[in-house]
């Protein structure tokens, strides 16, 4: 592994530094489902801990009860294990350390470095100054320690209303970091927490509790993304004014975020999505959560290959989602077993053929596994492989022209049936018996091959084509409306489509290539009367042309 983050262990470990070995940690706040920008951390920090023969750890962020839920803790650690990483025994929540970081809060106020503050949100905020004018001190600044001591305790017994105070720390109202100017540390606030119950009245805030819960767990190094690099002065000012040892109190290193096109990786963003129900729920393929992508069809192992593709950066940049789907493409081109499937179905009657013969048709091209597949007097092939009136360059099927059936034969159109509407629904053709794929007298040279099903033993299927559910500009940004920037066209559903008949008992979450079409996965709304599968990828990668 090479990286800026891995270089940084390296001098720290040559400098004598972390002499028990290295411990990263995941901190996702149980507040949402994680999404792909989540996979780029959680790759990180358990690669970094792997590569370097240490452990990470997962700890919830849970110092938010408004917020938080049981039911995004318990998909954090699905989506976790499916994207291959372990914690073992090193599950943790900041509420395990609520009594511990309580302690350290009354040293700090009992040193003189925080105080309890009446004033509002708003007031704090106004008096918090501006980027280019300092603060104003609180007229609680100056409280004792005994009174702050005293008070902060009766916060804890629940003498005081939501809100009506807060306990703050006390550095600098000038400093030129708006992180430096006396931040809340702790408020009130009644609500029912997820993991304590109503044992909390007060809870830290979350730039309190991150680098305690760090230091309490022995953390080395606590890699976050760039913006808590103008929080890192205050990560560093609690240990110090609570006597870390700096030569084994962790670090924390910021690395790029990533950001992807036609992509949405606000968790605030992503639940107004849910709750107001432009998307069917968290695990909508549409939605770049690890659960919708899972559902999707996208696989843990192109995830990834993507976050190591896309390497660790000092600073932000957009990355084309082409390249994700690019790597979802070759994993499952790998993998993948081929089956013929048909979207837009168009009757074709063969009229020299009779009964039902079985083909030899193989899964995979580099696996010798294979299947046989029904031929018979009906057929369906894809209404867009026949023109009527077709240019000179279309070698798909048109009047008096051939094409060959994917594992079939060369088959002439000899009729064209129209309804009263003039619109074409049959053909009548007849197949060339001596042009059998893979037989013997084969030996016709023609330039196009189609896919194609056995109308009578055909499945139905509903499919479901996902595109992006965002449109972005030429620069693949995203305007400030981002609801009036979805996709209209982001979900197509084709109701009946026909499949081959060798998918027919195939659980949810296996994935084909439908021939010319794309790779699909069987969703998990499938039973065995209805089939129901989803667009990963099409076949199409815009990004290898973009590579080579």
């Amino acid at each position: 592994m090479t990286n800026f983050i891995q270089q940084e262990i390296d001098n720290d470990l040559k400098a004598g530094k972390y002499v028990n070995g290295i411990v990263t940690r995941f901190p996702p706040e149980p507040n949402g489902y994680l999404h792909i920008g989540h996979a780029k951390s959680v790759c990180l920090n358990f690669g970094l801990a792997n590569f370097n023969n240490g452990v990470c750890n997962l700890r919830f962020d849970d110092t938010n009860p408004t917020k938080e839920d049981v039911e995004y803790v318990d998909s954090i650690q699905e989506d976790i294990k499916w994207l291959g990483f372990d914690w073992g025994d090193r599950k943790f929540f900041a509420s395990d350390y609520f009594s511990k970081l309580y302690d350290y809060a009354v040293e700090l106020t009992r040193r003189g470095l925080a105080y309890v503050d009446d004033l509002s949100a708003e007031e704090i905020k106004a008096y918090r100054g501006t980027l280019t004018e300092p603060g104003k001190e609180s007229p609680c600044r100056n409280r004792s320690v005994e009174e702050n001591l005293n008070l902060f305790a009766r916060m804890k017994a629940g003498e005081f209303a939501d809100g009506e105070k807060v306990l703050r720390a006390k550095i600098d109202m000038a400093s030129p970091n708006i992180n430096m100017r006396d931040p809340v540390i702790y408020r009130i606030t009644r609500t029912t927490h997820h993991h304590t119950g109503d044992e909390w009245l007060i809870y830290p805030m979350y730039d309190f509790a991150h680098p305690l819960e760090d230091a309490i767990e022995g953390i080395t190094h606590s890699v976050c993304t760039l913006e808590f690099e103008d929080h890192r002065p205050f990560y560093d000012w609690l240990l110090d004014s609570l006597g870390f040892d700096v030569n084994s109190r962790p670090r924390q290193i910021e690395f790029a975020r990533l950001d992807l096109t036609n992509t949405i990786t606000s968790k605030r963003k992503l639940r107004q999505l849910v709750e107001e129900k432009h998307v069917r729920g968290w695990d909508d393929p549409r939605m770049p959560t690890l659960s919708g992508m899972r559902r999707r069809g996208f696989t843990p192992a192109a995830i990834r290959d993507f976050c190591e593709r896309i390497g660790v950066a000092k600073s932000n940049s957009l990355v084309d989602v082409a390249m994700l789907e690019h790597c979802v493409r070759e994993d499952l081109n790998k993998n993948a077993d081929r089956v013929m499937a048909v979207l837009n179905p168009l009757k074709v009657v063969l009229t020299n053929v009779t009964g039902t013969e079985y083909l030899y048709a193989e899964n995979h091209p580099s696996r010798s596994a294979s299947r046989y597949v029904p031929f018979t007097r009906e057929i369906f092939i894809e209404r867009d492989d026949f023109m009527e009136e077709a240019p000179k360059k279309f070698f798909r099927l048109k009047p008096g022209g051939e094409v060959r059936l994917k594992y079939a034969y060369i088959i002439k159109c000899n009729e064209v049936v129209k309804d009263a509407a003039g619109n074409v629904i049959e053909l009548h053709c007849t197949i060339d018996p001596t042009s059998k794929q893979g037989g013997e007298t084969a030996n016709r040279k023609i330039k196009g091959t189609i896919h194609w099903v056995s109308a009578e033993h055909a499945l139905k299927a509903e499919v479901r084509l996902y595109d992006y559910l965002l449109t972005t500009d030429e620069r693949g940004n995203l305007p400030e409306d981002f609801i009036g920037a979805l996709n209209p066209n982001s979900l197509i559903v084709v109701e009946n489509a026909l499949i081959e008949p060798s998918v027919r008992w195939t659980a949810a979450g296996t994935h084909y290539q439908f021939l010319r079409l794309g790779y699909f996965v069987v969703d998990k709304d499938t039973t065995p009367e209805h089939l129901v599968f989803n667009r990963v990828v099409g076949l199409k990668d815009s990004w290898a042309k973009v590579r080579d």
